[in-house]
């Protein structure tokens, strides 16, 4: 392992490791949860393992709103508890663990009756402001302010003026929810965790007698997805961070789960900036849910949904219906109606939420349904982790740790993540601050130095070193998005990218950002990384195909 780097190289080294070594924990699920747990665990000076069947974040960690958010509609249901953690979660990311990737935004909350809703309203957004500056002195957001018809109108003419009679505004942030992710699996390399995708567990190692209640786990067997090889897994103690996936992991032990997990389908529409005339965020209540409108880079996310699911689990898909619900809602707001032809790509992610504490007619009621986590351990040498919000992962991780420790002879150090720069994070304010000499040493011009600075960090650099080896690969790979031909490249030799759909739709988002779901690209693009991954002409052209037809960012017919 080198500095932060996950090379091909790295991952058959792994594998290795996995398949040979006794680690004091294996992390299985390599969403935000797991990653952040892996760090936990190595920050505190244990042998950990991490595993992941898909890509990193392939899940629910690449298909959020991309807040990094307190939840103030949590605030009506009374959870200033959740409320205040996140809050200094928030806080955290936004100050020291990964502020090239969090980022605050304005938001409006749009008023539409005079007398009771502006006292309401304000009361709850005052309160939310207060809970951010108790939960972490100094890095509270900029704090609200009410603003009248007019000033509605001069910072967001798209809202309808004969609805709209004044809004509150406030800040919150946005984070980049996959590169945030896979920061977390390259930092946790960096410690020492040993990482590798691709691998299904397949089933618990126990020890003890059979049937007994004292048939520890000690590990898991598994296989290599991409050679198809097994691998066993020894370890300590094993943590499930399988989000949606928890199931799987009652299956292993034979019994049902503890903690029951109700999947929630949230969907987004990626709208064309031109589109929605704003200069701010805006959100609003919907019957079902909140409604988002979010810029994010050249374009508008419009979300979202929050509905039971009992389908499709690895590609969740949004449906026709989802896509009108989610246009009608924008459009009850709206001067210019948004219509099927404004959307340039469309994504669905489930939400895990844990409904141990739910019942009856209102356990399918996944709006009711709290975003709390909870943290078990079933049998001896196992812990699992379900539920809870991405804002507050670390907590999540923190906590999983923490019962992990307890099922290990020796004492283990309390979490130090809250300490610990993201990969990428450590002097990013300096380098912002100088971007202008990467700019004239590059040879990039300043808008292509901003946007790999907001998402690399500085590890720009590994960026921009491939750019001076080959001048060529400082052009966007596709006309209509921001995103250069070196990002592709870096992403098979640095980040762990095994196939096209990981570098298309996961560490860029062109599969989602492009009006032709980057399909123009897909074969430039296999053939930048294909030496990287020993691909030939015929992977290529598999890899393309598979990439094409699996329809990611694809608008539901009939929509």
């Amino acid at each position: 392992m080198t500095g932060y780097r996950l090379s091909p190289g790295d991952r058959a080294d792994s594998l290795a490791r996995l398949g040979s070594e006794q680690l004091d924990v294996l992390v299985i699920g390599g969403g935000v949860v797991g990653a952040g747990a892996a760090l936990d665990a190595a920050t505190r000076g244990l042998t950990v393992g991490l595993v992941e069947m898909r890509d990193w974040a392939s899940g629910t960690s690449s298909r959020s709103s991309r807040l990094a958010h307190g939840g103030l509609r949590y605030l009506e249901q009374l959870e200033f508890g959740l409320v205040r953690e996140a809050l200094s979660e928030r806080g955290l990311l936004l100050e020291r663990l990964a502020p090239h990737l969090v980022r605050p935004v304005p938001f409006l909350l749009p008023l539409t009756h005079r007398g009771w809703e502006r006292p309401y309203l304000g009361a709850g957004v005052a309160l939310y402001d207060a809970l951010s500056r108790i939960s972490r002195k100094g890095t509270a957001l900029r704090g609200h302010r009410h603003l009248s018809r007019t000033s509605v109108q001069r910072l967001a003419p798209a809202l309808d003026p004969e609805l709209v009679v004044g809004a509150i505004g406030f800040h919150d942030a946005q984070i980049d929810d996959v590169r945030h992710t896979l920061a977390l699996v390259r930092t946790a390399a960096s410690r020492g965790a040993v990482t590798a995708s691709r691998v299904e567990v397949t089933g618990l190692l126990r020890d003890g007698d059979e049937g007994g209640t004292d048939q520890r786990v000690v590990g898991v067997s598994a296989v290599d997805r991409e050679s198809g090889r097994p691998v066993t897994v020894h370890a300590r103690a094993v943590l499930a961070a399988t989000g949606v996936w928890s199931d799987q992991v009652d299956s292993w032990l034979g019994r049902a789960s503890p903690a029951p997990v109700v999947p929630s389908i949230g969907v987004h529409l990626v709208v064309a900036r031109s589109a929605i005339d704003l200069r701010t965020a805006v959100i609003a209540r919907t019957p079902s849910s909140v409604l988002f409108l979010l810029p994010w880079g050249e374009h508008w996310l419009v979300g979202t949904t929050d509905t039971p699911w009992d389908g499709e689990r690895t590609e969740p898909r949004a449906s026709a219906d989802d896509v009108a619900y989610l246009l009608d809602q924008a459009n009850r707001w709206l001067t210019r109606p948004l219509t099927g032809s404004d959307i340039v790509g469309v994504y669905a992610g489930l939400r895990p939420l844990v409904a141990a504490e739910v019942s009856g007619a209102e356990a399918t009621e996944t709006t009711k349904i709290s975003r709390e986590h909870l943290v078990s351990w079933p049998v001896p040498g196992l812990v699992t982790v379900a539920g809870g919000k991405y804002t507050t992962y670390r907590v999540m991780a923190a906590d999983a740790v923490d019962a992990v420790a307890d099922q290990l002879d020796e004492p283990v150090p309390p979490s130090r993540t809250e300490l610990v720069p993201l990969a990428g994070a450590l002097g990013y304010a300096e380098m912002w601050s100088t971007r202008d000499r990467l700019t004239a040493d590059s040879g990039l011009d300043m808008a292509a130095v901003e946007h790999l600075l907001g998402r690399h960090g500085v590890l720009i650099r590994e960026v921009l070193e491939l750019v001076k080896a080959r001048p060529e690969l400082g052009q966007r790979i596709h006309p209509d998005a921001p995103y250069l031909a070196a990002e592709i490249v870096h992403a098979a030799s640095h980040e762990d990218a095994r196939h096209l759909d990981d570098v298309l739709v996961r560490r860029t988002r062109l599969a989602l950002e492009t009006r032709d779901g980057a399909h123009s690209v897909a074969l430039a693009t296999a053939r930048l990384i294909a030496p990287l991954l020993g691909w030939d002409e015929a992977t290529v052209a598999a890899e393309v195909a598979a990439f094409v037809g699996a329809g990611y960012g694809r608008v539901p017919a009939g929509s």
